[in-house]
């Protein structure tokens, strides 16, 4: 009951939430410099044409009369029209979305492994060759940029070792498959296509990895510290002074709350990846959901980049929604 108490109280602040990021967005977009008009108008387009253009994509009304149009279509699934493509921008989104998430699904639970294995190896051999390695790695995905990590992984698996395929693309261009969830993997599970399951694991290969050892910084340096505070404790000495087996003293102990501060931070960590994974999206010519919002950036298209902070800011409610439950049921205090 009380979680369920929790999970109400929450879900009252999405509503709350989301307007407020759409009034901040909408409001500072349209302080940007440059006209987004004058960007898919030819140069011999007189000061009429440019007006019918601007009347067109409702540009000429009050600002209060825009964002009002814009959310009435919103809570309709109705997120406008492109300026650039003249598409709807629901229509891009359902397109490009699942190429994101999919990226980033992989690269948040190769992350999380990581975290997990080095974390708990480090906090159980402080100080030793493992420890100072793991430490490094994390210290290394933390400072090093994104792209640059990304080209070296290009060039050392692609252009040296020749593992990994051409960073092109979310599949072979030899190979059909048939669309079903915009999820490359899933789909070829789903049509029981084995090749096309195959390369696109491959091609998802570095670009995961990009993610995975840039991600798992912070996550693996909670994980050691919270399973040090534990392996450090009296009740975990007292506990191993009973000779309860060390693969016991695992799970009961040090397993379940070195877990408790994970959820929230691998929230925070998703959702940044969902966000963040622009760069990537760019190296790998992945064509994904964070790439078409850059090119929105660029070209002023309002409904595209307005349509993306409200999307990423409606997936970090729910996935603090999801930490806050998972958290509250690996520690019970968290529920009253």
């Amino acid at each position: 009951m009380r979680l369920a108490t929790l999970i109400f109280r929450r879900l009252q602040r999405l509503i709350p939430v989301l307007i407020g990021v759409s009034v901040v967005c909408f409001a500072l977009i349209r302080v940007l410099p440059g006209d987004p008009i004058l960007l898919i108008v030819p140069e011999t387009a007189t000061a009429e044409d440019i007006e019918r253009t601007r009347i067109r994509y409702g540009l000429d009304r009050p600002i209060v009369v825009q964002y009002w149009d814009y959310m009435s279509g919103v809570v309709q699934g109705d997120f406008g029209t492109s300026i650039q493509t003249n598409r709807p921008v629901a229509e891009e989104v359902r397109e490009r979305l699942p190429r994101t998430l999919e990226l980033v699904g992989y690269g948040f639970l190769c992350s999380l492994l990581l975290a997990l294995c080095f974390g708990f190896i480090s906090a159980y051999r402080p100080g030793k060759p493992i420890d100072h390695s793991s430490r490094m790695l994390a210290l290394a995905g933390n400072s090093l940029p994104e792209f640059w990590f990304a080209l070296i992984l290009i060039l050392v698996f692609f252009g040296f070792l020749g593992w990994a395929p051409p960073p092109i693309g979310r599949i072979g261009t030899d190979i059909d498959i048939i669309r079903v969830t915009g999820f490359m993997t899933l789909d070829a599970i789903i049509t029981g296509n084995w090749s096309a399951l195959v390369s696109a694991l491959h091609h998802l290969m570095l670009p995961v990895l990009t993610l995975g050892i840039v991600a798992m910084a912070p996550m693996m340096r909670t994980i050691r510290a919270s399973a040090m505070e534990v392996l450090n404790s009296s009740g975990y000495r007292c506990a191993a002074s009973h000779g309860l087996s060390s693969g016991r003293l695992f799970r009961n102990y040090v397993l379940r709350e070195s877990l408790v501060p994970l959820p929230v931070l691998g929230g925070l960590v998703f959702g940044n990846l969902i966000g963040g994974s622009v760069l990537v999206e760019y190296v790998f010519s992945w064509q994904g959901f964070g790439q078409w919002a850059l090119r929105g950036l660029l070209l002023r298209d309002y409904p595209v980049i307005q349509s993306f902070v409200l999307i990423i800011a409606g997936f970090y409610v729910v996935i603090f929604l999801i930490a806050d439950v998972v958290q509250a049921i690996l520690d019970p205090r968290i529920k009253f």
